[in-house]
């Protein structure tokens, strides 16, 4: 590969002239060098630089190139400076080189060469450099044979990974990460030392950890990353609700799913289908109330009871012990959670027009997504078992549409509201407006009346006269 025609952006262009004039060797570093080898394409690339010299005067003389349409930012406290110019990213930094203390991944920082620059990096495939000044433009700079350990899809330390993992924990993750985004193996040694300095991790903030796990989570097969993370130990250390699915009992020859393998299966399943990071993670937890809902009946066998129940209580604790949004997206995985029983009993069951209607009031606008996580539940490894259920998640599909285009469920509002309701009979707030207004939306949801002004009124003025409630009389 001729790097010297790959450098078109402008971009380099233009950093190698400034390089010159301050004298500063100056290099394109990192994963966008990584990706341009490997030919893999990145939406909006990140690009990093490094210099001998000042990364923050080299991006203020960068930035005023630019002109105005560059936005520019100084970053002291580490030492770095970022231009947003055109939907891409620019990430300055002079060459450094860092110790660590043994209780924190923040490292003591000190100026230094190219080579102590590249000596710092995670991984071999992340310490490629390109020269950007005019005497050596497009220079490959590779002392750790990184390019080699592309070419054999391989995950490596430049240092002895006992070092590179010790110093910042957080790089045993990236290198689960990169194993499942690129589909490479990790090296035998750094695996080794993965497991070994796997409690490390604990020295990480949860918000770094999660961020390399989301990032697994969204890889196309997810299963390789967290599979890697409970085979090394890590997974244990952060996220033990997870690892407590893993194993099965035994009794009176009766045997249950490895719940943590189906919960992987799972989630690849859901992963060809959606990007939908929260999707997936209810696809995680779905059956992470399993353990604790264990129970042998010696006439049905195993059974997890109320699993999808104590599930959906688990995720606001899961949720906040790994410092994840607190907000609708939590709710959003909670309810999914809750739901993902129900199309799966519709489908074994009569499908009545009333367990559709509570189905659809329930599940609102996330119906389809819930649909999607009932498809992934099915692993069984009977072709005619999965076909069966396949179809009957059909019919119920079919008996979705033909409800909500007569009944009007999904995101249901009453059709009388509570000011209404209290104008009617002539009385304030109080508890018989919350049963009237819960008998009329039973009602509506049990076929007993439509979905209409009309017959939810007549029901209304029914249900007042079974409280003791008379109709206002009319001046």
């Amino acid at each position: 590969m001729n790097l010297k025609t790959s450098l078109k952006n402008p971009i380099f262009g233009i950093i190698s002239e400034i390089a010159d004039e301050l004298n500063y060797p100056t290099f394109v570093v990192g994963g966008w060098v990584r990706d341009l080898l490997i030919n893999r394409k990145q939406i909006k690339p990140d690009i990093d630089f490094v210099c001998v010299g000042s990364g923050i005067t080299l991006a203020k003389k960068v930035g005023e190139k630019l002109g105005e349409k560059a936005n520019y930012k100084v970053f002291k406290n580490f030492g770095t400076a970022m231009i947003n110019f055109e939907g891409e990213t620019y990430e300055f930094v002079g060459a450094r080189k860092e110790s660590y203390r043994a209780n924190s991944r923040k490292p003591i920082v000190e100026d230094g060469a190219l080579q102590d620059d590249q000596n710092r990096r995670d991984f071999t495939i992340n310490a490629l450099a390109i020269q950007l000044n005019k005497s050596n433009f497009g220079k490959l700079i590779d002392p750790f044979s990184g390019q080699k350990d592309l070419e054999k899809k391989i995950i490596r330390t430049p240092l002895s990974p006992k070092i590179t993992y010790s110093d910042d924990p957080l790089r045993m993750m990236r290198a689960i990460r990169f194993a499942t985004q690129l589909d490479y193996s990790i090296e035998k040694k750094s695996y080794e030392s993965i497991k070994h300095n796997a409690n490390r991790i604990n020295i990480v903030s949860k918000e770094r950890i999660m961020d390399e796990f989301n990032k697994i989570m969204l890889c196309r097969t997810p299963s390789i990353g967290i599979n890697l993370l409970f085979e090394t130990g890590l997974l244990h250390q952060f996220f033990p609700e997870v690892c407590n699915l893993q194993g099965v009992d035994i009794k009176n020859g009766h045997a249950h799913k490895d719940n943590f393998y189906h919960t992987l299966e799972v989630l690849d399943n859901i992963s060809v289908n959606t990007e939908n990071l929260w999707l997936r993670w209810a696809a995680l937890l779905h059956d992470i109330a399993k353990p604790q809902t264990k129970k042998y009946d010696k006439n049905q066998g195993w059974t997890f009871t109320g699993h999808e129940f104590f599930g959906s209580k688990m995720v606001p604790k899961i949720f906040k012990m790994l410092k994840l949004p607190l907000n609708e997206k939590m709710k959003y995985v909670k309810k999914m959670v809750l739901l993902h029983l129900r199309p799966i009993v519709l489908a074994k069951d009569i499908v009545t027009d009333s367990a559709v209607r509570r189905l659809l009031f329930d599940a609102g606008d996330d119906i389809d997504e819930l649909m999607m996580l009932c498809d992934a539940d099915i692993t069984s490894k009977n072709p005619n078992k999965v076909k069966k259920y396949l179809d009957n998640f059909q019919l119920v599909r079919r008996k979705l549409k033909e409800v909500e285009e007569k009944d009007h469920i999904r995101n249901w509002q009453p059709p009388i509201n509570g000011e209404e309701i209290m104008d009617f009979f002539g009385i304030n707030s109080g508890r018989e407006i919350g049963i009237i207004k819960n008998a009329i939306k039973e009602a509506i949801l049990d076929g007993k009346i439509k979905n209409n002004k009309k017959e939810a009124m007549d029901f209304m003025i029914k249900k007042g006269v079974e409280i003791k409630l008379t109709p206002k009389a009319k001046k």
